[in-house]
């Protein structure tokens, strides 16, 4: 299935329906971006090994906003609603925003989920490295701005706003402990550059607390690492979607080992 509008919770949404084959698997933009930035990244690649799905959340890309702020039981909500729409349980990677969707889904809803990848999450706004907020004046913000018009319905006029409310989001949410992740049943991957907004041993909290967790620093990546390294951080997302759970190690200490058969 090609582009849709699809209806989650009365609001019409921009979607991506089932591009390629295998077990389904959505795809969760981050904030002040789009499902295009990853599709174009790393979509292709995704293709190969599975079924994708994407969707631009409220006030993001193609999917008009509403005069309420953002928070991310809303965004939760139409994950929600849009995996009840899928019919099927799905795995989900998330980047940024995306990933924090990711994993409050599953915690909330974890008949939906089989597996996550979180790429560049916090479960709370402390878990982020200190660096200068999102720009509302200048340059940089009036490319954002125009690149947003060019796809909202809601048009360029309307960035600001958009913008606004992201930076309050980051600011002041989630704000769970990572410890809330050990309840977390679905084999979940925290992925991180190590030059990251996410600090790294915020990353280590939340890969310790889960009880079926992998944890990929990679090297020499940043927060863009789906896009600075796509070909490489797909082959580390297939391995943990399509592999056994616990993976095979010779040593293994965080992991019990498989049973013996027989």
């Amino acid at each position: 299935m090609g582009l849709v509008r699809v209806d989650l919770n009365g609001h019409p949404t921009w979607a991506k329906l089932r591009e390629g084959h295998g077990e389904d698997l959505v795809v969760l933009h981050g904030g002040l971006s789009s499902s295009a930035s990853l599709r174009d990244a790393v979509g292709g690649r995704l293709r190969r090994h599975f079924r994708v799905s994407y969707f631009d959340r409220r006030g993001h890309g193609r999917t008009a906003d509403t005069a309420e702020p953002f928070h991310y039981d809303a965004m939760v909500d139409e994950t929600i609603a849009f995996l009840e729409r899928l019919g099927h349980r799905a795995h989900l990677l998330g980047h940024s925003d995306g990933g924090i969707v990711a994993l409050l889904t599953a915690l909330r809803r974890p008949d939906l989920v089989r597996r996550i990848v979180a790429v560049g999450a916090n479960t709370h706004p402390s878990g982020l490295v200190a660096t200068p907020a999102f720009p509302l004046e200048g340059p940089d913000f009036e490319a954002w701005a125009l690149a947003f018009g060019a796809r909202s319905p809601d048009g360029v006029g309307h960035a600001r706003i958009v913008a606004e409310k992201s930076v309050h989001l980051f600011a002041t949410e989630p704000t769970l402990d990572p410890g809330v992740l050990a309840a977390l049943a679905a084999p979940t991957l925290i992925m991180v550059g190590d030059d990251d907004s996410t600090r790294l041993d915020h990353a280590v909290e939340m890969y310790e607390a889960l009880p079926a967790g992998q944890l990929c620093v990679l090297p020499g990546a940043s927060h863009g690492l789906l896009k600075e390294y796509p070909g490489l951080a797909v082959r580390i997302i297939t391995r943990f979607l399509v592999g056994p759970v616990p993976p095979p190690t010779r040593q293994p200490i965080r992991r019990r080992p498989p049973e013996p058969i027989g």
